[in-house]
Parts: C-alpha cells; structure tokens; sequence
C-alpha cells in the first residue's frame, strides 16, 4: 500500500509532459498485476484522471485558446460555414456560365443580323440589275434608211491581180441613213459591219461606219462612202455596160445592200450589258440615167434583231 501510494504521489507530483498528440503510459496497465487485492478502487481512479488529462491535452493541441472542451455549436457552425462558401462557390460558377451564355446569345443575333443584312444587299442588288436588265432589254435603236446617190459607175474590160482577162467595175455611191437610241436611262456604243452592194453574188462596192457613241433618247444622220474600184466580174457582168447606146445601158441593175449595226449599252457596269443587233438589208436599182440623183431607200429596206 505504501508502495503504491508513493508510485501515486511520485505520479501525481510530477509534472505533466506536453505531447502533442495522446499517448497511454503503459505505467498504469501494469499497476494491477504488482498491487495488492485492495487496490483496483485507485487504480481505476488513476486511470480516469489518465484519461482526462489525456483528453484535456488533446483538446488543447486541437484549440490551443479554448477551454480544452470541443463546443457541438461550434462545430456545426463551422461545417455551416464551409457548406456555405461552396454552395458560393457554385452559385459563382454558374453565374459566370450564364454570364457566358449570355454573352454568346447577344453575339450569334448580332452576326445573324449582318449576315442577314448582307444577303438581302446581295438579293436586292441582283433583283434591280434583273429589273434595268428587262427594262434595258426592250429598247431596242432605231434604224431608218434614207437615200442613196450613185456618183458613178464604170464597166471596162482588164485583168484581175493574177492577170485574167474579165470585166472590171467601178462603183462609187453615197448612202444616207439615222440612228435613235430609244433608252431612257443609259446610252449605247454602235458598231457595224461593212455596207456592201452586191450585183447578184458578186460584190460590187463596200463601205464602213465609224464606231461612235450614242447618248440616251437621242438621234443622229450618218452619210457612208459605199464604192468600189476595178472590181473583177468574172463573166457575172457581161450583160452590163455603162457607155450610153450600148445594149444593157438603159437597163435597172438590180443591187441588194446589206449590213448589221451592233449597238451595247453598259446599264450597270459590266453586269448588266444588253447587247442590240440590227440587220438591214435594202434591195434598189442602179439606173445610169439619173447618177447623181438621190434614190429614196424608205421603202426599200428590211429591218430585222
């Protein structure tokens, strides 16, 4: 008993080794295997004050301020506290994901919008070129023939470049005739091809236009030089002559000029350019007693596109 009560006060006296985390010392688990019967009572009550001062040192090394006691409300409070900040953490999250979604929901309108502004410029764009297109279509120029003067016109015996002996012809005439741009809105660039006088299937004398322009809803006169000069007949002249007297002379020759006048008109640039073809072709006669007179061609003429 003595013994044990000086192991107890020799265990009560010594101070308490701060430890950082609980440990059981083993001094105790031995005590009842040396102590007396009587001594169970103490040692049980050595080992509750192991225990809570164990348990005090390890509250403390968890909350080294508080009182060594764990507090319920403090506990639930924190967890409360941690619950919260990543229930705000989420919500945080989110927000910035419908902030996004937002944001890109502003921004597909908007290049829907462009895109859409873009696609009707273009529809709307070919729809008026489409518009001056069928509008510029339909005015197609006028052309009027007026009158030809035939200046002269020679038959005489000669050789053709290689030296062939035939008839050669010598034509020399003026025709007269007018153009009209009917287009309201745009004017036209005219060419044509060469005005030629043809006996039968030969050719007797030509003539050119000179390229010119033509403004909008206007007209002008146009004289060509149609001639020809030692012209080989090869036997298709031999029933003509142009010496007075002669069989033939008194006789109508029978021509037949012929041309095509090209007119475009630039509506809108190089999109829209309405081409116009017009075909002339007039049938008269050469009478050698009135050279020098004009011979009306109103009447003599076809027109065709």
């Amino acid at each position: 008993m003595h013994a044990n009560t000086d192991s107890e006060a020799s265990y009560v006296s010594s101070p308490p080794r701060r430890q950082a985390y609980y440990v059981q010392s083993p001094s105790h688990e031995s005590t009842p295997a040396h102590s007396p019967a009587g001594s169970p009572p103490h040692s049980a009550s050595l080992g509750r004050h192991s225990r809570e001062s164990s348990t005090s040192r390890y509250s403390g090394s968890i909350k080294p301020g508080g009182s060594g006691k764990i507090n319920p409300n403090q506990a639930e409070r924190g967890e409360m506290w941690r619950e919260e900040g990543i229930i705000k953490e989420e919500e945080a999250g989110l927000l910035e994901e419908e902030v996004d979604e937002m944001e890109e929901r502003k921004g597909l309108p908007r290049r829907c919008y462009v895109l859409g502004f873009m696609l009707a410029f273009l529809v709307l764009f070919f729809f008026f070129a489409l518009i001056l297109w069928g509008a510029s279509h339909n005015k197609h120029p006028i052309i009027s023939m007026d009158s030809i003067t035939f200046h002269n016109f020679v038959i005489q015996a000669g050789t053709d470049a290689s030296l062939v002996p035939t008839e050669l012809s010598t034509l020399n005439s003026t025709v007269k005739l007018s153009y009209r741009n009917t287009g309201t809105f745009f004017g036209v660039h005219v060419s044509s091809t060469p005005l030629v006088l043809y006996y039968s299937q030969v050719v007797l004398a030509t003539g050119n236009i000179n390229k010119f322009y033509q403004s909008r809803k206007s007209q002008r006169s146009l004289t060509v030089l149609v001639g020809g000069n030692a012209v080989p007949l090869y036997g298709g002249g031999s029933s003509l002559s142009s010496t007075p007297g002669k069989a033939g002379y008194n006789v109508p020759i029978p021509l037949t000029l012929n041309f095509t006048i090209r007119s475009r008109a630039y509506v809108l640039g190089k999109l829209v350019k309405p081409k116009f073809y017009s075909i002339v072709q007039c049938s008269l006669n050469l009478d050698q007693t009135k050279l020098g007179t004009k011979v009306s061609l109103k009447n003599s003429c076809r027109y065709g596109n």
